[in-house]
């Protein structure tokens, strides 16, 4: 008699995805796991500077919305609620007094997390202030087209042809990956298009930002990205719950009415966030305040390097607001 675990009948990748990480001991909803920081870097973790650029973006939403009374910060898919946290310690008391902050997480509340963060399944239904989603769409669970059909996956990975694209699926990628809705391979992106709309469109007045590893129309991948992570590795895209399984987004289709498109080398430049080194000068009248200010460049260079971090795109969504970046003096 065999020992093998039995394989799960193929399903699509959207099923599998879905059910690999966020069902019942998925990989991002398991109790006393490390969570995304024990299996990949994002630029939360990268550094503090980041918090601190985006505390930066919410004193700009804080501005144009005239400083209300409560200022709504909302971080979707907060992971431990590493960023959030960060923000609020980075703000002015004055201006952290009024934030009202929510961390939209799947996953059980850490222990220890500032009391003040509101643990939430989704996000409120109305905000005034800033949305921001940090490697959020890149998990959101879509479908896999190949040579003008879906590929179906079963549970160690396997994977077979399936029916032909539907029409909503098919006009998808006829507008947005030119071609692969006859042949050769692509990720759907219809599931992240409406999950952003849904998410950016319960901001009633302020700023909706995703940044995510992402392509455009004119820069998609010919094989698709399809791709899994575990403890620091990228790893076969298995979807058993073992490990993260994720695609960059085609976030050029996510944009909504006015949204701007950019770098985050381009966004945190414009944040002030700056991997220049400091002046040597400094090393011999303040020691450790230079290696400080070295330290704080290298991590800056790292958020803003070519070929890395600083290649992720940010979609800035205004809602009653002006966009950003623009051009005022703040």
């Amino acid at each position: 008699m065999s020992t093998q675990p039995e394989v799960e009948r193929p399903v699509r990748w959207r099923t599998a995805m879905e059910t690999a990480l966020y069902g019942p001991g998925g990989f991002y909803v398991r109790p006393g796991g490390p969570g995304p920081a024990g299996h990949f870097r994002t630029s939360v973790h990268a550094s503090g500077l980041y918090a601190g650029a985006v505390a930066r973006l919410l004193l700009w939403v804080d501005g144009r919305l005239g400083h209300p009374q409560e200022l709504d910060l909302v971080d979707m898919a907060a992971g431990r609620g590493e960023l959030v946290a960060g923000v609020l310690a980075a703000l002015p008391a004055a201006v952290a007094a009024r934030v009202r902050p929510y961390a939209v997480e799947c996953a059980e509340r850490p222990a220890g997390l500032d009391p003040r963060i509101e643990w939430v399944a989704r996000p409120p239904e109305r905000t005034t202030g800033l949305l921001f989603a940090n490697e959020w769409l890149d998990n959101v669970p879509l479908e896999i087209a190949e040579d003008g059909r879906y590929v179906l996956v079963a549970s160690d990975g396997e994977e077979s042809p399936g029916d032909p694209l539907d029409a909503e699926d098919r006009a998808w990628l006829e507008r947005w990956w030119p071609g692969a809705e006859q042949e050769g391979r692509a990720e759907i992106g219809r599931a992240r298009d409406e999950a952003w709309a849904a998410a950016a469109t319960t901001v009633e007045r302020g700023l909706a930002v995703a940044v995510d590893y992402a392509h455009t129309r004119e820069t998609r991948p010919p094989y698709g990205t399809l791709t899994g992570f575990r403890a620091g590795r990228e790893v076969r895209p298995v979807p058993d719950g073992g490990c993260d399984v994720t695609a960059h987004v085609a976030l050029d289709s996510c944009a909504g009415p006015g949204a701007v498109l950019l770098t985050q080398r381009e966004a945190l430049t414009a944040l002030g966030v700056s991997g220049a080194r400091p002046p040597l000068a400094l090393a011999s009248t303040d020691p450790a305040g230079y290696v400080r200010r070295l330290a704080s460049a290298g991590e800056a260079a790292e958020l803003t390097a070519r070929g890395g971090l600083g290649d992720f795109l940010w979609l800035c969504q205004p809602a009653g607001i002006a966009p950003w970046p623009d051009t005022e003096a703040d």
